[in-house]
């Protein structure tokens, strides 16, 4: 979908923006007296702190901190499970919510009266913080806690693109009926969670969010942090909503290298400029096609003003290693994570059919229309 072009030289960088977690004056207040369970993660930062050493520098009463995918250090692998622990540093107990228990439990809610999460997004529907989000507010629904959102900018919040999740393929890589990259930030994301009914059983949580400023959907961002082991860069950031749907596939998305989601290949692509060898690394312990020599390409030399000039999923490079397979049987995996990770199984059939990048993108353009007209109502910066 077209949109307004950038130039990438006025990215905003975080000293330009005030997220929510530093609005201190805004929420401080409503947390005192208060028994406090926060989502977070290494991306959780307030004025050069992490928002639990914050919080408890000004006395607020934390009881517990639950950790989503890869972790409260932010170390573990995509998919790894999380264990319950005590934070070592302020003895606070850590509860995984990613794992067997995706959900606070009501024990686990037990004597808490508000849930914070603060963690920073990268607007993609398959990135999973927003299915934790997800979980956490309809548990502090069932259990009548309030639920606080400490906004933070979307740095793919520049455009809404891919495919509209069908229901019937919904699971934790997408919860919602969005597209993959769904144009939203997190307090925005919950805000449309909570009034479109989407947590079902027409519960709705107690939804405060603390708004950011120096940020509109107009603006691209420099993220202080890198959000998780494999997004290290902006570069994998951009590149994430189309490489994310090499997961599905036997092609590895540059996990095992020191440039995750900044390049592609598999052993069994042919005619490929690039080659490179997949390894053990920290957040990557069982890359796929490990130690063998992967061929494919590699997209480093990222232009960002070019891409913005009318940006979305680049399906072409999907197109161009399946048709480059020499194994095309074997080329999407036999789980159907594919058909969940891109919320449709028609995608599958469009590449294996051989349709043209215009010819699939044809196809997202009516569901997208119809989320443009939801999205609408529950943005709360100014739009794109």
């Amino acid at each position: 979908m077209a949109q307004v072009p950038f130039d990438s030289s006025l990215v905003k960088s975080a000293d330009e923006v005030l997220v929510g977690a530093e609005r201190a004056s805004l929420y401080l207040d409503k947390l005192q007296g208060k028994n406090v369970a926060l989502v977070v993660n290494p991306t959780s930062e307030v004025f050069g702190k992490h928002l639990v050493d914050f919080l408890i520098s000004k006395n607020v009463s934390i009881k517990k901190v639950f950790a989503p995918e890869h972790g409260f250090r932010g170390t573990a692998d995509a998919g790894e499970r999380i264990k319950d622990a005590i934070d070592p540093k302020t003895g606070i107990p850590l509860k995984s919510l990613y794992g067997k228990n995706k959900k606070p439990s009501a024990q686990d809610l037990a004597g808490i009266d508000m849930v914070i999460f603060d963690i920073q997004d990268v607007g993609v529907r398959f990135y999973t913080y927003i299915s934790t989000m997800h979980y956490v507010m309809q548990a502090c629904a069932e259990s009548n806690v309030d639920f606080m959102v400490l906004d933070r900018p979307n740095p793919n919040g520049f455009y809404v693109a891919g495919p509209v999740l069908e229901m019937e393929q919904q699971s934790f890589v997408g919860m919602h009926p969005v597209p993959i990259v769904h144009g939203l930030t997190v307090g925005e994301f919950a805000t449309m969670v909570n009034e479109e009914g989407w947590l079902g059983n027409d519960l709705k949580c107690n939804l405060q969010v603390v708004l950011l400023t120096g940020w509109t959907h107009k603006d691209l961002y420099q993220l202080p942090v890198k959000p998780s082991p494999n997004l290290p860069n902006m570069t994998s950031v951009y590149w994430y909503p189309t490489l994310g749907l090499f997961e599905g596939t036997n092609v590895n998305a540059g996990r095992g290298t020191d440039f995750p989601f900044q390049t592609f290949g598999s052993p069994y692509i042919k005619n490929a400029p690039f080659s490179y060898i997949p390894v053990n690394k920290p957040g990557a312990k069982y890359p796929k096609h490990k130690n063998k020599k992967c061929y494919g390409m590699d997209l480093r030399s990222f232009n960002l003003d070019s891409f913005c000039v009318e940006p979305n999923i680049q399906i072409g490079y999907v197109l161009w290693a399946y048709q480059n397979t020499s194994n095309k049987n074997e080329f999407f995996l036999k789980n159907h994570f594919y058909g969940r990770l891109a919320g449709t199984t028609n995608l599958q059939n469009q590449i294996e059919l051989g349709f043209s990048v215009s010819r699939i993108q044809n196809h997202w353009t009516a569901e997208l229309e119809k989320y443009l007209t939801i999205r609408k109502k529950y943005l709360l910066y100014k739009d794109f």
